[in-house]
């Protein structure tokens, strides 16, 4: 095999397979990408044999063929070259020669033969535009259980419906839940429903990136796969098996009161009130009163903090713990300007959303509350 290709196409398309590529492994072909010459393209793939990638750009071809070459040492050798051409030229031994300007390079690489076989993309049953899909990942991945032992709760549930889109998330504690209406869904031709792997959710967000918003995603799956392509890059992930919880049980019906927050002024107050919680336990109170909302921490080692914050509330005094860290990955998440704060107890989970929506909204992430 042997062509010569842009290199900064060749490092564009090399970096997205870097989050994929299995850093630490006993199968050493893992740590490799594959490399595909046909035509006037070349076509760069990699697994971890849980999540696979596969991208391409244009090439001069002179021999197509195809090689594997350690992804992560090919990635950091080629950004330290300067602009323009790189030639490629792989040996019977595996070796690949890479000539650029004066620069002469051997990297040792492994047979073709060894490198898994990825399954190929069945039709597509719909395709959804690309910042549809990244909004809804982005307002539902930090919410994703990081427990092993909970797999059915290591990913988000995608349910795929002509009349829209709705994503899940939960760790127990917390849930997240987006809903696209079929205007913003795109074309969906059946219904759907998987649960799709946190680190294939990350990929997608950088395959967004790159796309641009008004990219499109041709979405596909088989009875073990999901498959992503946008452009010319295609993403594969194998589903995760098991029973996702009942969501709908733990989306509250109504709310008792309501108290509605400028986002900034309360995400502001409760990343300087959180300083000084428990490292462990990340809780801060939080109370609800007449036209302001007060939040306090404590800790032995590190002291006490307390701010306050004006609000729209008009119910009765209440306090309630709550996980920083869990407040502050929705207010950094959610767009608008203004978020509402819905209540019914102080033992019962409390709902954020944006202002404004209703009951119905296409954003609702619900909080348990913590004894303090």
């Amino acid at each position: 095999m042997e062509f010569t290709v842009s290199k900064s196409d060749l490092v564009r398309e090399l970096s997205l397979s870097q989050g994929v590529v299995e850093k630490k492994t006993t199968i050493p072909i893992l740590s490799n990408v594959l490399i595909e010459a046909a035509g006037e393209r070349i076509t760069l793939t990699a697994t971890d044999l849980e999540l696979g990638i596969r991208c391409s750009c244009p090439a001069r071809v002179k021999k197509e063929g195809s090689g594997t070459v350690p992804a992560r040492k090919l990635l950091e050798y080629m950004r330290l070259l300067p602009e323009g051409d790189v030639h490629m030229k792989f040996l019977e031994n595996h070796w690949a020669n890479i000539t650029s300007g004066r620069s002469k390079t051997r990297i040792a690489g492994m047979s073709r033969e060894s490198f898994p076989e990825l399954p190929q993309m069945p039709p597509a049953i719909a395709e959804i535009p690309v910042k549809t899909l990244a909004m809804m990942i982005t307002r539902t991945a930090f919410a994703i259980s990081t427990e092993e032992s909970r797999f059915t709760l290591n990913g988000a549930l995608l349910l795929m419906q002509p009349e829209g889109l709705t994503m899940v998330s939960t760790d127990s504690h917390r849930l997240a839940f987006v809903r696209a209406a079929a205007a913003d869904s795109g074309k969906v031709d059946q219904q759907f429903r998987a649960l799709i792997p946190k680190k294939a959710m990350a990929e997608l967000i950088k395959l967004a990136d790159e796309s641009g918003p008004e990219g499109k995603v041709m979405f596909s799956g088989d009875d073990n796969h999901l498959f992503f392509e946008i452009g010319h890059r295609l993403l594969m992930t194998r589903k995760l098996t098991g029973n996702f919880p009942d969501y709908e049980r733990v989306l509250p019906k109504d709310h008792t009161f309501t108290a509605k927050l400028e986002k900034n002024e309360i995400k502001s107050a409760i990343e300087r009130v959180a300083q000084f919680a428990d490292e462990r336990s990340r809780a801060i109170r939080v109370q609800f009163a007449e036209g302001e909302v007060r939040i306090f921490s404590s800790s032995v080692e590190m002291g006490e903090s307390e701010e306050s914050v004006p609000s729209e509330y008009n119910g009765p005094d209440l306090e309630i713990g709550f996980n920083a860290n869990y407040l502050l990955e929705f207010l950094r998440a959610v767009p608008q300007d203004h978020v509402s704060f819905e209540l019914k107890d102080q033992k019962s989970a409390g709902e954020m959303r944006p202002a404004g929506e209703g009951i119905t909204g296409q954003y609702r992430y619900i909080v348990m509350p913590m004894r303090i």
